[in-house]
């Protein structure tokens, strides 16, 4: 049986990354006021970030794919020899992505669709993408493979330290006052995404103390696998090397990750963090 790995431009895969596991991305949209456009289709998350940072730029907005674009994909792996389907989602408490993906799958009338909701985003959804793609290459079948993501997505967390509350504040994820306030105490919020949804994991009062509690609540575990992940301008290095330094995991299952233009307007420039699969 050929099994055909679909996912979504939320999971900042690479398009070489996508590519060389043969995974299939349907691109949600972004907007800078007027102008919209498709992830890793015509602007890449390093045109993002010049775009999210210019000075006056419009803050950016994201939609979510649609049924028809799910559809296209779908049709595209069944023309390309697939016998079945599996398509993980961004969680669908955060993008109507999911919706689309269900509504798609139903246009397909006695074909193999198993779309699963990630309960995650970037490159948490990313990974049970790639962990996907390696079954399906083992010749697993779609509902082994099924199986296998609910079960990594159980053992997974995220935590990103942010560098400042204005992006949340912009994106209305908070009020302005709380977002002043945040900036004279200094504040460098952790957040997290649990069961699907992003939480204020813990706040403290530098950026030093912010990225040394995230490297602490990321590597409490041991891991099975992880991508560490960042913003622009995060200085990236230095977490990344005290990350494979203290995390109880194999280097060769660690990645280094861009965020990209469905997570990055809620996070801004100079966050660091990681999505990790724990070991059972």
């Amino acid at each position: 049986m050929t099994v055909a790995i679909v996912t979504d431009s939320a999971s900042d895969l690479t398009p070489q990354q996508a590519a060389e596991a043969g995974i299939l991305v349907v691109p949600l949209s972004v907007s800078f006021g007027a102008e919209t456009f498709k992830p890793s289709v015509d602007l890449s998350t390093d045109e993002f970030w010049v775009r999210m940072t210019a000075p006056d730029a419009p803050f950016p907005t994201t939609a979510a794919a649609s049924p028809g674009d799910y559809a296209a994909v779908f049709q595209t792996a069944f023309d390309g020899g697939a016998d079945a389907i599996v398509c993980v989602t961004v969680s669908g408490d955060l993008s109507g992505t999911l919706k689309s993906a269900l509504i798609a799958a139903d246009q397909f009338a006695g074909r193999e669709i198993r779309v699963i909701d990630s309960r995650s985003a970037s490159m948490g959804l990313g990974m049970l993408a790639q962990m996907a793609s390696e079954m399906a290459a083992a010749g697993e079948p779609a509902q082994a493979i099924e199986r296998a993501v609910d079960d990594a997505k159980a053992r997974m967390i995220i935590y990103i330290a942010l560098d400042t509350l204005e992006y949340l504040k912009r994106g209305g994820r908070i009020s302005g006052a709380r977002a002043a306030v945040g900036t004279m105490l200094s504040i460098k919020p952790i957040i997290s995404v649990e069961n699907g949804v992003v939480e204020n994991a813990d706040r403290v009062r530098t950026r030093a103390k912010a990225r040394e509690r995230c490297l602490e609540l990321l590597t409490a575990k041991p891991i099975e696998r992880a991508t560490v992940l960042h913003t622009t301008n995060a200085d990236i290095e230095e977490f990344h090397a005290k990350f494979l330094e203290r995390a109880d995991v194999d280097p060769a299952n660690v990645q280094l990750g861009l965020v990209g233009p469905s997570v990055g307007p809620h996070l801004g420039p100079g966050c660091v963090g990681a999505t990790v699969i724990q070991r059972h």
